[in-house]
């Protein structure tokens, strides 16, 4: 679940990365993955904006996209690019034996 702590944090992490370049990760549908360079132009209160590279277009995302995994973003630090949220541990599954 989605805690207001977690937008939050969120919304400041990117605010800080405005101007930063990215990746973005997600789907288009039906098995149509996309991996796409951009730029943090603006954050605001609800929503972020991003510039992509390769065709100069301005596509905007909700934090609650992020948060979600339906969209994930990973930020260029200098070296190498990170996710800007952790990837999820795999939880394991125990057998119980009864």
């Amino acid at each position: 679940m989605i805690c207001k702590a977690d937008i939050t944090n969120l919304k400041s992490d990117i605010l800080e990365k405005v101007g930063q370049r990215i990746i973005v990760k997600g789907s288009l549908g039906r098995s149509k993955p996309f991996e796409k360079e951009a730029t943090i132009q603006k954050a605001y209160p609800n929503i972020f904006i991003v510039k992509y590279e390769e065709n100069n277009r301005n596509v905007t995302y909700s934090y609650t996209d992020v948060l979600t995994r339906t969209v994930e973003v990973e930020v260029f630090d200098g070296e190498s690019y990170s996710p800007l949220i952790p990837p999820q541990e795999q939880l394991s599954k125990k057998k119980r034996v009864i």
